[in-house]
């Protein structure tokens, strides 16, 4: 028996995913199936391009559905409360690189990550060198594109 790891959630990655959950069965599959019985009522589907194209987001959709319901059966929420003056999940971490280019990103497991929104996997080169780290401390970051070095000015 192959042993998953655990999945550990901000409150925030837990809530955005039961809205993307509840999203996902309330709005766009209905809409999905509804555009289907369309598309199947309006004549031969055996050449059409769009009903295919709908039923593969159909199939992504359901896929996704299983994904998330998956993740929240799995799931453990942590809450953290005290002083953070560690890098752990949920920080939010204000570094500044060798060349004075401030960020902030807050750490997540990679099932919260999105780096347009500046949510770092804790698996990541970048969220694994920080985690446990202190404000003040400068790590290196071994990347496929290279090595940087980070400095922690601020943990919250």
């Amino acid at each position: 028996m192959v042993r998953e790891r655990p999945i550990v959630l901000t409150p925030e990655g837990r809530a955005a995913l039961e809205q993307e959950l509840e999203q996902l069965r309330q709005v766009k599959l209905p809409l999905l199936l509804e555009r289907l019985h369309q598309l199947s009522t309006e004549g031969d589907i055996s050449d059409n391009s769009e009903y295919e194209d709908a039923k593969e987001e159909l199939f992504l959709t359901e896929a996704r559905i299983r994904e998330i319901e998956h993740i929240l059966r799995r799931a453990q929420t942590v809450t953290y409360t005290g002083p953070g003056d560690e890098v752990r999940l949920g920080s939010r971490v204000t570094v500044v690189d060798d060349e004075g280019v401030t960020e902030t990103w807050i750490i997540v497991s990679p099932e919260e990550a999105n780096a347009a929104q500046g949510r770092i996997s804790i698996e990541s080169p970048v969220g694994a060198a920080l985690l446990g780290r202190r404000a003040g401390t400068t790590v290196t970051v071994r990347a496929p594109g290279g090595e940087m070095r980070l400095t922690i000015q601020r943990i919250e």
